[in-house]
């Protein structure tokens, strides 16, 4: 007994040391032409809608997303790594319209207000997730694009993963799990 309370106290020591403080998290890149998605294989400045970004533990350079929607199921997904230092979405709240999303408004997904179910959908025609930094921009994209408010932490796996999103399309992400269920 009192070795296995050794242990977990030592696990516990070591899974503390191992989160990232904030002044740890590296700060977003700037969207450039160079930013392809990661599920579309296409550059995400073509396409409307939020954004995202993840930096990973091991990688210099960002994973880059073609919608916030995307970036958050890539850190449902058991088969993606999750050794992530930052994610990053558009901040919907200052960008400068939909169809430009900005390249350099970033806030921290986990700090963002999400709404989710509106009429606007994302980079690839799908339902989005659609990140605020403030509350209150939130609701009032949610009072002109109906759907609801949710935090990171409280945001539907179903939603996310496409298999609640309302949507008929099939691009980015929605695409790769319809073809990964065909194939089992």
């Amino acid at each position: 007994m009192r070795l296995r309370m050794i242990l977990l106290t030592v696990s516990l020591v070591v899974l503390a040391g191992c989160q990232c403080s904030p002044e740890e998290m590296p700060a977003p890149f700037a969207m450039t032409e160079d930013a392809m998605g990661r599920y579309c294989g296409m550059n995400i400045l073509e396409h409307p809608g939020p954004k995202g970004q993840i930096i990973l533990a091991k990688y210099d350079e960002p994973i880059w997303f073609s919608s916030a929607r995307d970036t958050i199921a890539f850190t449902m997904l058991p088969e993606e790594p999750k050794d992530i230092r930052a994610i990053y979405v558009s901040d919907m709240a200052t960008a400068p319209s939909w169809d430009d999303p900005g390249v350099d408004n970033w806030v921290n997904a986990k700090d963002a207000f999400f709404v989710i179910g509106s009429d606007r959908k994302g980079g690839m025609g799908a339902a989005e997730a659609v990140p605020f930094s403030s509350g209150e921009s939130a609701r009032a994209f949610a009072r002109e694009h109906g759907g609801q408010v949710t935090s990171f932490a409280d945001l539907p796996r179903d939603y996310v993963l496409g298999q609640d999103s309302g949507t008929a399309s099939y691009g980015g992400l929605d695409k790769q799990l319809l073809d990964a269920d065909n194939t089992n």
